[in-house]
């Protein structure tokens, strides 16, 4: 069966409407409301999560670039961390002549119309919610850039984790390549209330064949079998683990099975809306490395709360 091609990043954008909560129960806040306030529909917003990572960030620049142009551009990325901290994010989209969508104004005027929010604005508030939130995954947004965003979630989470090891080499990001056959792992070293990430994908004939996400303790055991966990996510959130984790993993390897199938693509589940945003985030790094035929696992240090 031949290969099919990718698009894992910001080139293909699929404008959705999916509205998320200002928190979400399934995060360490679980049982809050999920009707907190939403924002506007161009605004994207740093959690007050609080957080800290088990590696400190190293001080440098640290980049990021796709290779292949989709409706003729693609993503550069880079961030600036000093003290530690992130104090710059540029995070862009340029054509071959080094332009910036932002400043592409019939583009952003028809996107404007079509979405209700263009480059030109969704762009600088990406950069500006990263530098206030640290975390990619504490940024929040809402309607008009949704599948944009998640590709930057998943680019600024690769570029923490080059800060974390201080590698300044620019990461590569083979945004049309084909799938490679092989089994692609990623981990999270740090457990949140117990449990943390193990996540693997199986890819054949290059296509997404089986998603193993997991949340498990030092013991190695699912949260999906932590009965009085489920039940107390179930009062409060309206679903639990063994719901939605089989879930994630159904809808994903379902969608990689279209011909521009993607993590980003997936509609939100409702009451696991922070599982969900990291499940996708790791979905996508695991396709990157897919793309690139490293089957090397995948280390994320990630926050503790």
């Amino acid at each position: 069966m031949k290969a099919k091609k990718f698009l894992v990043g910001f080139a293909a954008l699929t404008f959705t409407a999916l509205v998320l909560g200002a928190c979400s129960p399934d995060s360490k806040t679980e049982g809050s409301s999920s009707s907190a306030p939403a924002a506007s529909s161009s605004e994207v917003v740093a959690s007050s999560t609080e957080a800290t990572p088990g590696v400190a960030l190293q001080d440098g620049t640290y980049t990021l670039e796709e290779t292949d142009y989709s409706n003729d551009y693609r993503v550069v990325f880079s961030i600036v961390v000093k003290d530690g901290k992130i104090a710059e994010s540029k995070y862009d989209n340029l054509n071959e002549a080094g332009e910036s969508k932002v400043e592409n104004a019939d583009y952003n005027k028809m996107m404007v119309e079509k979405a209700g929010i263009g480059p030109e604005e969704f762009i600088p508030a990406f950069n500006e919610a990263l530098i206030a939130a640290q975390n990619p995954v504490n940024i929040e947004v809402i309607s008009g850039a949704t599948h944009s965003f998640r590709a930057f979630q998943n680019y600024a989470q690769q570029l923490i984790q080059a800060a974390q090891a201080g590698n300044t080499e620019t990461i590569v990001i083979k945004n049309g390549g084909e799938l490679k056959d092989g089994t692609y792992t990623l981990e999270e070293t740090n457990y949140n209330n117990d449990y943390r990430v193990v996540f693997s994908i199986v890819v054949k004939d290059g296509q997404v064949v089986e998603s193993n996400y997991d949340n498990v303790n030092e013991a190695g055991e699912s949260k999906v079998d932590n009965a009085e966990y489920n039940e107390m996510m179930k009062e409060k959130a309206g679903i639990a683990p063994e719901t939605f984790i089989p879930e994630f993993n159904k809808i994903f390897v379902e969608e990689m099975k279209a011909e521009d199938g993607a993590p980003t693509n997936l509609d939100v589940v409702s009451g696991a809306t922070h599982s969900f945003d990291a499940f996708v985030i790791y979905a996508q790094q695991l396709l990157n490395a897919a793309q690139n035929g490293d089957t090397e696992t995948i280390t994320i240090d990630n926050p503790v709360q």
